[in-house]
């Protein structure tokens, strides 16, 4: 009787572990299953992210087709100028002119600007200028150009509905490097990569936590322009520092501020300190005869120098 119970006893841990070995099987199989499901997803995604920095690489023949004509002139190299100034220099000095003459351009120049900056087709707030058309400035901008190495930028329009497809075409081969215009005038087609380096403005009323979604595609610099225009010519303040700090945290990009405060040159060291990588002076502190903005950017460069040195490193 003893010996029975016995075989019994061990017939049923048998069977015990033959059914403990049936579920880890089968709870191994369902992990696999997850992984493999988790990879695939994995790997749909990257692709997704893939054709979108290069269409090409789309598995839907029909979509490569169609984003091919889309991104069709994508094949101009960007020249990379600004990006590599502020990942080179501690912080930059930009000149916004404020018109579109080879003097201006050459003062600054010769003052110690590192990148220069015009417009066309806009209306200038700071200035008070209307910039006309493209064709108005072709031979002006070619001879900037010649004359100035640094990073060149420009502002295509003050609207969306006026921002020409046609023109933004052409900056690339006039030596443009970048354009700068507000992300509320931006027009799809100019996220495509027409051989330009690109910067958004954004103004007080944007919400600063759409910023970071700026990386995903391929933007060089944010440009804060947050100051309400009603308090355009005012000293800087303590509040614009914390507003640009916080841009600075959040952006994922570098940030120029522009002098749409009436800046000095004794708010350099803390508007460094705040992380921005780049002053951009415009009218409202470089006036708009040659010798104001000689003086203001010789001035701006001297402050610039002191704190970080002469070679800017």
């Amino acid at each position: 009787m003893g010996r029975m119970q016995s075989e019994r006893s061990e017939r049923s841990e048998g069977m015990n572990q033959v059914e403990d070995m049936k579920k880890g099987q089968q709870t191994e199989q369902m992990q696999q299953r997850s992984q493999r499901k988790e990879q695939t997803q994995e790997s749909q995604q990257m692709q997704h992210s893939q054709s979108w920095q290069n269409p090409e690489n789309s598995q839907n023949p029909q979509h490569s087709h169609q984003v091919g004509q889309l991104w069709a002139k994508q094949n101009t190299p960007k020249t990379g100028q600004l990006q590599a100034m502020l990942e080179q220099k501690p912080l930059s000095l930009i000149v916004s002119l404020p018109g579109n003459d080879l003097a201006l351009a050459r003062a600054a120049r010769e003052e110690g600007a590192d990148a220069l900056k015009v417009h066309f087709n806009v209306g200038h707030r700071a200035s008070g200028n209307h910039f006309g058309s493209l064709d108005e400035y072709t031979e002006v901008f070619r001879a900037i150009r010649s004359e100035f190495a640094g990073p060149f930028g420009v502002v295509p329009s003050g609207s969306i509905e006026g921002t020409r497809r046609e023109d933004v075409e052409r900056l690339a081969g006039m030596g443009f490097d970048f354009y700068s215009i507000y992300a509320h005038h931006l027009p799809s087609f100019m996220l495509q990569n027409l051989g330009l380096e690109s910067t958004f403005a954004i103004n007080n009323e944007y919400d600063v936590s759409l910023l970071a979604s700026a990386t995903h595609f391929g933007f060089t610099a944010l440009e804060a322009s947050i100051v309400p225009g009603k308090e355009y010519g005012t000293p800087l303040s303590f509040a614009d520092v914390l507003r640009y700090r916080q841009l600075v945290l959040q952006a994922g990009v570098p940030v120029l501020v522009p002098s749409q405060r009436k800046l000095v040159p004794e708010d350099v060291p803390v508007l460094y300190h705040s992380g921005i990588k780049a002053i951009m002076l415009g009218a409202i502190v470089t006036g708009k005869t040659e010798d104001e903005l000689r003086r203001a950017v010789s001035s701006f460069r001297n402050a610039i120098d002191r704190l970080t040195g002469r070679d800017g490193s």
